[in-house]
């Protein structure tokens, strides 16, 4: 896939860009600064893969970020999920049948929700009218925030919510370009864009030194991916 930007564009506006430091939200973050100034915000919410942290600011800094916020809260005070809570474990070796059907037990509840609020918060601040999300509703495990028709609903929520909306000044616009992409598509996305794979991470499950299982959901579908792009994944797996 090959990224136009037009000749007449010029780089003047700010967006917010989640990020996570994993694959999908890394390539967003690429993408996103083509035509955008780029605020990253990432999020230390209780995750037990807290590892991804340091990826976040890693490629926050590669690329060329404004700003890097990490918003600390706690989604471990509800839990019920297996990103969140220690008793609940992480689903390993599942087929790709098995992670097509349901939704996962690392499903955090209403997390996409509570990271589109805070990111609709500072861009309001920045006067920005733009965020940026790395979601993606094919190639993924899933989950019920991730799909367009919350996008669009939290879009729509977000320019009744706000007063810059409200008044006229802006009209909020939520970016989700790798939604419709399948793994394989998002990685050689990524390798166009010259994102340096090294610096992300996507396991769910690492081990103590920081090292991708392997066996994971996200794991084996980031796998997979580079595999179907033919593209070589450099993270040091412990499987």
């Amino acid at each position: 896939m090959r990224v136009q930007v037009p000749d007449s564009f010029v780089k003047s506006r700010k967006a917010v860009c989640l990020l996570s430091g994993g694959l999908d939200s890394s390539t967003c973050l690429a993408l996103a600064r083509r035509e955008f100034h780029c605020y990253a915000l990432s999020f230390d919410y209780g995750q037990r893969h807290r590892v991804e942290l340091e990826a976040a600011a890693r490629v926050a800094h590669a690329l060329g970020a404004k700003e890097h916020r990490m918003v600390k809260i706690d989604l471990r005070a509800f839990g019920a999920s297996a990103l969140t809570a220690d008793e609940l474990a992480v689903p390993k070796h599942r087929s790709a049948e098995e992670m097509a059907e349901g939704i996962p037990i690392t499903y955090v509840p209403a997390r996409n929700t509570i990271f589109l609020a805070y990111a609709l918060s500072w861009a309001e601040v920045l006067e920005s009218s733009d965020i940026f999300i790395g979601v993606n509703a094919i190639d993924y495990s899933g989950y019920p925030d991730c799909r367009p028709e919350f996008i669009a609903a939290f879009e729509h929520t977000a320019n009744l919510a706000t007063k810059a909306a409200v008044e006229g000044r802006t009209r909020i616009k939520i970016h989700t370009p790798l939604i419709a992409l399948r793994k394989a598509g998002i990685v050689k996305l990524a390798a166009e864009l010259g994102l340096d794979f090294t610096l992300t991470h996507s396991c769910y499950d690492p081990s103590p030194d920081g090292r991708p299982c392997g066996q994971c959901d996200s794991c084996l579908l980031r796998k997979k991916g580079f595999a179907e792009a033919g593209v070589r994944d450099p993270l040091p797996y412990c499987s």
